[in-house]
């Protein structure tokens, strides 16, 4: 098994030690942090994150979504030590590779470890899209990201300019500055940046369910404001104050 360097964040210290030990005792390297602020405060490149599950954090799927807003693209196990069916399923969905139960056993670890590392190293350059979007996307106005969503469902200039309540020149002219600042050269690179984006803030099935609505009914209104975007960089606080566990 290859040697990689575990990131042991947040729980109980004396979890975090075991875990670590654990790490040493297999060949490989562990660096611990407290929280997800201490990880963030200089984001680790290489390696491997494992996170206690955190309630303030949002959950295993909240703390994945944390990291890859901050440019972490590593791959990401979650941990706890009362693991629940529903926090399990959530994580795996969100892109955690595993769910470990503690406290670990070294050979069942061990096992899981090699299995992770190979499942990793296919799931790198789809991380590496993803944050290489959201950061793209961040460019963006508000309205540029409005015109860029209504073409991801596959509107029309003329069927953008009547949900937005704009013309299509003008339309025209958000959608080449926003496939400027993609560097997109044609209209499904930039959809692909979009989905390879979400889930978003602005996103959610709920989000495309209302927009959708809306546009059969011809309403103009959208909840993304001109000059708000979502995928602008968020603060580096992850709660408001320092603790970070279960």
């Amino acid at each position: 098994m290859e040697r990689t360097i575990l990131h042991i964040v947040g729980g109980q210290s004396r979890s975090r030690a075991e875990q670590a030990r654990i790490a040493f005792a297999l060949g490989h390297h562990a660096e611990i942090y407290g929280d997800l602020d201490e990880l963030l405060l200089k984001p680790p490149r290489s390696g491997l994150v494992m996170a206690a599950d955190s309630i303030e954090a949002g959950g295993g799927a909240g703390i994945i979504r944390i990291l890859r807003d901050h440019g972490v693209g590593l791959p990401v196990v979650i941990t706890a030590n009362e693991p629940h069916a529903s926090d399990i399923v959530s994580a795996i969905k969100a892109g955690a590779l595993d769910y470990l139960g503690l406290p670990l056993e070294m050979g069942d670890f061990a096992r899981r470890l090699s299995r992770i590392q190979a499942e990793a190293e296919q799931l790198a350059e789809t991380y590496r899209f993803e944050i290489e979007a959201r950061q793209l996307l961040s460019k963006l106005s508000g309205r540029q990201l409005e015109v860029l969503r209504l073409l991801s469902e596959g509107c029309s200039n003329k069927e953008i300019a009547r949900v937005l309540g704009i013309s299509p020149r003008t339309v025209e002219i958000h959608r080449a500055n926003m496939m400027a600042k993609l560097r997109a050269n044609h209209a499904a690179d930039a959809v692909r940046l979009w989905l390879a984006a979400l889930p978003s803030p602005v996103s959610s099935e709920q989000d495309t369910l209302e927009l959708a609505g809306r546009q059969r009914e011809g309403e103009a209104s959208l909840t993304i404001m001109p000059d708000n975007n979502p995928y602008a960089a968020p603060a580096r606080s992850v709660s408001g104050n320092s603790s970070y566990h279960r």
